[in-house]
């Protein structure tokens, strides 16, 4: 199975610890990056946002410093807001990096949970549904054909357009999907690769949505095709040094988050539920990581597991620590 790293460039601030500014934030996750490949780690994704608190607007950008800077490590997003993005831009970001990278760069497409997107670049929420199947849909034409003749609802449409640099290979597109049963059965009818990501809940209660994926396949005409799932998770060399690194940033972040969704602020109680066993954090020492990444693999027939250690903004070197023990020591024991 492999593994890897994910991340928004988040830039919260903790207690009296300053929001770090964007540049800052940013050149940390390139170093984050490159400390993944030396790790030994399989991927690292950049997702797409567009607010003050991450500063990964632009993920092709991010992931092409990277390929610069890494030999081996696949580069993905986590992911693409393709509902408010133009498909043809969108291929032509992703097929360069594809290139740039020697065909190490993957495009995860998904709605978006966060709906900033939509307003600035002119699209109507109502939309939300119809807006993803039909970019999806020219996404897909415009990695499988040349020259492309197709029109839409909600861009111009092309007439034998050839769209460049074309890649050495079928560019991967995922779908990444939150929980929907919708979105689990549009990726398989289309023999897509499906991105789960799990942040609350328990785990396992995904196991119906990953058979739902399998049928949907096979219903597709379609073979087997990887899974991933996207959690949120730190490692220290103690459960108790996880835990105290990892909680206020941890809780201010989704706190912040709960404020304009509704939820109640975290406490320590939920916290301490979402890292047990059956719980949606993977936190505590490297065998407890392991352990719990091992078992959801096996419950969910993963092919990927991608942690994200930096939901609040940890210090740096917290995460360059995280990081190295993913690979030395969390790495070979789910393995």
């Amino acid at each position: 199975m492999e593994l890897g790293l994910t991340t928004f460039a988040e830039r919260h601030a903790v207690g009296d610890r300053p929001a770090p500014n964007a540049g800052e934030r940013l050149r940390e996750v390139v170093a984050e990056a490159v400390a993944a490949e030396q790790a030994g780690l399989d991927v690292y994704g950049v997702g797409e946002h567009h607010r003050e608190d991450f500063a990964a607007s632009a993920p092709a950008m991010v992931l092409a410093t990277i390929a610069g800077r890494t030999e081996r490590i696949q580069l993905t997003s986590a992911v693409s807001v393709l509902s408010s993005d133009d498909p043809v831009r969108l291929y032509q970001q992703f097929a360069t990096l594809d290139l740039l990278s020697s065909g190490r760069a993957e495009l995860m497409a998904g709605r978006g949970s966060f709906v900033e997107s939509f307003p600035l670049f002119g699209f109507d929420l109502g939309d939300y549904d119809a807006l993803f199947d039909e970019k999806l849909a020219l996404l897909l034409r415009l990695r499988a054909d040349e020259p492309v003749t197709w029109s839409g609802q909600f861009r111009a449409p092309l007439r034998d357009a050839v769209v460049h640099p074309r890649t050495d290979r079928p560019l991967p597109v995922w779908i990444a999907v939150g929980g929907s049963p919708e979105s689990v059965a549009r990726a398989g009818l289309l023999g897509l690769p499906l991105a789960i990501a799990i942040i609350g809940g328990q785990p396992a209660r995904f196991r119906p949505l990953v058979d739902l994926y399998h049928r949907a396949l096979e219903q597709g005409g379609h073979g087997p095709q990887p899974i991933a799932v996207h959690a949120h998770g730190y490692v220290a060399d103690t459960e108790e040094q996880a835990v105290a690194d990892f909680y206020a940033p941890y809780a201010a972040a989704m706190s912040g988050l709960g404020r304009e969704r509704g939820w109640s602020p975290m406490t320590p109680g939920q916290f301490d539920g979402m890292r047990g066993p059956g719980g949606s954090l993977f936190l505590g020492n490297p065998d407890q990581v392991a352990e719990k990444i091992a078992d959801i693999r096996d419950t969910l027939g993963l092919d990927r597991f991608m942690l994200h250690p930096s939901v609040g903004t940890l210090p740096h070197d917290k995460v360059l620590h995280t990081i190295d023990l993913l690979g030395s020591k969390v790495a070979p024991l789910v393995r």
